[in-house]
């Protein structure tokens, strides 16, 4: 899952991107306000999470421009500004949930987890897709029962495809939510990511659709069908 971290002070980014990281995201750090309306516009993100203090453009000036141009990104507010009444505005300017410094990174992750949850329509942090369960909380796979060892490329695509059970993922969005937008991986690195996860898993969890992309089936669903045109 990518994620773009807005926080103008550099230590305090560096912290909460290590710890993102650690939990399996994919994390584009940015700076300044100016520079995350931007990329929040242009770029496919799973979430936001943003400080409001921001230099150029503050935080909720963000939110409020991402959402009037229709950007539907989940975001998670980190911020100082603990009165009620400002709690209230970043929610009332788009914001899906915001959180007070100083704070534990636990709690971090767990609200961001939730926040990703609501957006794709799923109860729980378990996702089942393609005969299996992946824990997002403890970035676990199981499949009939058996746990999967996973490096950390495996995990992130495997809960990216799971999050969007029954829709097909072009290969670019893919590679985009698994490597970082940032990052150039070689051109078959993909290829040779998946081929090496249906040795673990088996070959008919991940779907293909030829010239279209990678999928997971729903738990309880059908394979979708690609879009002809």
């Amino acid at each position: 899952m990518r994620v773009m971290l807005v926080e103008d002070e550099k230590a305090i980014a560096n912290d909460i991107a290590e710890g993102l990281g650690e939990a399996g995201y994919v994390v584009d750090v940015v700076h300044d306000g100016e520079e995350a309306w931007f990329r929040g516009e242009t770029e496919d993100y799973d979430a936001i999470v943003i400080d409001l203090g921001l230099p150029k453009l503050d935080g909720l000036s963000v939110v409020r421009r991402l959402r009037a141009a229709k950007v539907t990104t989940p975001v998670l507010v980190l911020t100082a500004r603990g009165a009620w009444m400002e709690r209230v505005e970043g929610i009332d300017a788009g914001a899906d949930d915001y959180l007070v410094k100083p704070f534990h990174m636990e709690e971090v992750i767990a609200r961001l987890g939730a926040v990703l949850r609501r957006s794709g329509g799923h109860a729980s942090p378990q996702l089942e897709a393609g005969g299996m369960i992946i824990d997002t909380r403890r970035m676990t796979a199981t499949i009939g029962g058996r746990s999967i060892i996973l490096s950390a490329l495996e995990y992130r695509l495997l809960r990216y495809l799971a999050h969007h059970a029954g829709r097909i993922v072009p290969q670019t969005e893919l590679s985009e939510h698994v490597y970082g937008g940032d990052r150039e991986p070689d051109s078959n690195a993909l290829e040779v990511l998946i081929a090496r996860l249906r040795r673990k898993i088996g070959s008919d969890v991940i779907g293909t659709r030829r010239g279209h992309g990678y999928f997971m089936t729903p738990a309880g669903g059908v394979a979708p069908v690609a879009q002809s045109g």
